[in-house]
């Protein structure tokens, strides 16, 4: 879904959810190292665990890059749920994007107020760490939980709400309020502050060769878990209108095609891991980490990589932190259903769709919403027959998880999104003023 506040609930969609930053984004995109003790606070290391790792002295396989998939499957009785909460800090006063300087203090007031450990980069600090959760920042300082996996949806509305406590403790005595909405309401790109961040340096520079978007992906969305008709929440740009209400979502169509968008090969019967990695392995890379150091290998083949030949560290042959990395870097739209009961049955609900139906409704979805026309009826009833697959999937997991269905029940059920509810209050209450959203919004 999209960073949204839906007032008095933790929302959850577990039946439904698609994580659209990558499928296998439980890898956790910034590995993270142990570090040395300092006071009462351990200094973690912000960098992939590379340099833990043995140095490859013989090329990995096909096979090796499939057995790493594999060996993530569990039994079901250890699945659990990971949950990511993104939203964007202002200023309370002039509704200005926080600036880094404020967000390192937060994040050190944070961390001397609830006990969580500092994570580095050099010397400027870019996350927290307590246990299995941790705290980070997206490229434009969108403030991040990556929360700990657990077994319950109820375990994840209570992390959810401790986080959000702590946080708001220590942003409200520095006048900084927290915006859950899917694009930067108001402000401009150039407004947006850029996050000390090596791998994002790098990012910044490939992102224009490749699509129009991608800047904008990177320093003014926020996104939460997705199905993207359901949650539309980004109707407004630099105070306003639009014409979309999803605007994060029409960002991806032209981000990086490369590695963003709909997998055809993923309906097949056939598809498996190996599908997977062929994918992934043309997927161009972004960086790889050596010597607390990322280096630059933007639009580079990994396949160039596994054969010792790729420019910038010729000879060298990469590891399985080096492919774990690669995999992070790969964003496509994706469907993850726990249910098998449910699963079987979206599969006979999809199984005549065409490849271009689909990439209609991607086309039209972030334009229309729920009320896109689909066949002989609208979207909206296609999402009312998959809200009811996710409220019998939740019931069969026997926790009494369903009550947290209930707000999204009732826009499958109306057709109306939280975009078009805030549409009407720009046009109605808010005389035509995005700056009210700041407020409506807040968590």
């Amino acid at each position: 879904m999209e960073a949204s506040r839906i007032k008095g609930s933790c929302v959850s969609f577990a039946s439904l959810t698609c994580d659209e930053r990558n499928p296998l984004q439980n890898l956790r995109s910034e590995g993270i190292r142990l570090g040395r003790k300092r006071g009462q606070h351990v200094i973690v290391a912000a960098s992939p665990p590379t340099e833990d790792a043995v140095v490859a002295t013989e090329p990995l396989t096909k096979e090796d890059l499939v057995a790493y998939l594999a060996s993530g499957c569990k039994p079901k009785e250890e699945w659990r749920i990971g949950t990511e909460h993104e939203k964007f800090g202002f200023e309370s006063e002039t509704l200005r994007p926080m600036k880094y300087e404020q967000i390192s203090e937060l994040l050190y007031g944070i961390s001397e107020r609830f006990d969580w450990d500092k994570i580095m980069e050099g010397d400027y600090i870019i996350g927290l760490k307590q246990g299995k959760q941790s705290i980070s920042l997206e490229p434009g300082g969108q403030f991040e939980l990556s929360g700990a996996p657990l077994e319950t949806l109820h375990q994840t509305c209570a992390e959810v709400n401790s986080h959000l406590y702590q946080v708001k403790a220590v942003a409200e005595e520095m006048g900084i309020g927290f915006l859950g909405i899917g694009f930067q309401p108001k402000w401009e790109r150039k407004d947006i502050p850029v996050m000390p961040k090596g791998r994002y340096e790098i990012m910044r520079n490939y992102m224009p060769k490749v699509g129009t978007l991608g800047l904008d992906m990177m320093f003014r969305t926020c996104t939460v878990q997705i199905a993207t008709a359901l949650f539309a929440n980004s109707p407004f740009t630099e105070g306003k209108p639009n014409g979309y209400l999803s605007m994060r979502s029409q960002i991806w169509t032209d981000t990086d095609n490369n590695r963003a968008g709909m997998l055809p090969f993923v309906f097949d019967n056939s598809f498996g891991f190996e599908q997977y990695v062929d994918y992934a392995l043309d997927v161009p890379m972004y960086f790889v980490y050596r010597k607390k150091k990322y280096i630059d290998c933007a639009g580079l083949s990994f396949r160039d990589f596994l054969a010792g030949k790729l420019a910038p560290i010729p000879g060298e042959y990469p590891n399985l932190n080096d492919w774990e990395n690669h995999l992070t870097t790969i964003f496509p739209e994706v469907g993850i259903l726990y249910d098998e009961v449910s699963l079987q049955k979206v599969l006979d609900m999809i199984a005549d769709w065409t490849m271009e139906e689909r990439e209609m409704l991607r086309n039209k979805v972030p334009v229309t919403g729920l009320k896109t026309p689909f066949r002989d009826g609208l979207l909206k009833h296609v999402a009312q027959d998959v809200m009811q697959l996710a409220k019998d999937g939740l019931e069969r997991r026997g926790f009494k998880e369903t009550g947290f269905l209930n707000e999204v029940a009732e826009v499958a059920r109306t057709g109306v999104t939280p975009a078009e509810k805030l549409l009407e209050l720009y046009h109605g209450n808010w005389g035509e003023s995005v700056d009210p959203v700041f407020q409506e919004l807040l968590y």
